[in-house]
């Protein structure tokens, strides 16, 4: 059996079990801001979904969690096409890119 991946720009969301390490509850359901265009990856239904943020003793890098509680939410995006994702967790993170001496989230 495969895990479902969905990849939205520089998004990247795989289908997961709920975590079990320590997480914060967020108050929104941005995935990720558009650093040069100001454009969000978030979810449309608000109430459809919680977002999960690693508590601030975590790792660098360590992943956000989504928890779609309704039957299905919407991600979306300005520039990219909307993605159902049907109900459940999934890891969230964004692309990263190497350049000489550094690794980098890439800026959408």
């Amino acid at each position: 059996m495969t895990t479902p991946l969905y990849r939205h720009g520089d998004v990247l969301l795989q289908a997961t079990t709920a975590p079990t390490t320590p997480l914060h509850r967020q108050p929104h359901t941005t995935l990720a801001h558009g650093e040069l265009t100001g454009h969000q990856h978030r979810i449309a239904e608000a109430s459809a979904a919680e977002l999960f943020a690693p508590t601030p003793t975590a790792r660098p890098g360590d992943p956000q969690f989504l928890h779609v509680t309704a039957p299905h939410a919407t991600l979306v995006h300005e520039e990219h096409a909307p993605i159902r994702l049907p109900a459940g967790w999934y890891r969230v993170w964004q692309q990263r890119e190497y350049t000489p001496g550094s690794v980098r989230v890439v800026q959408d």
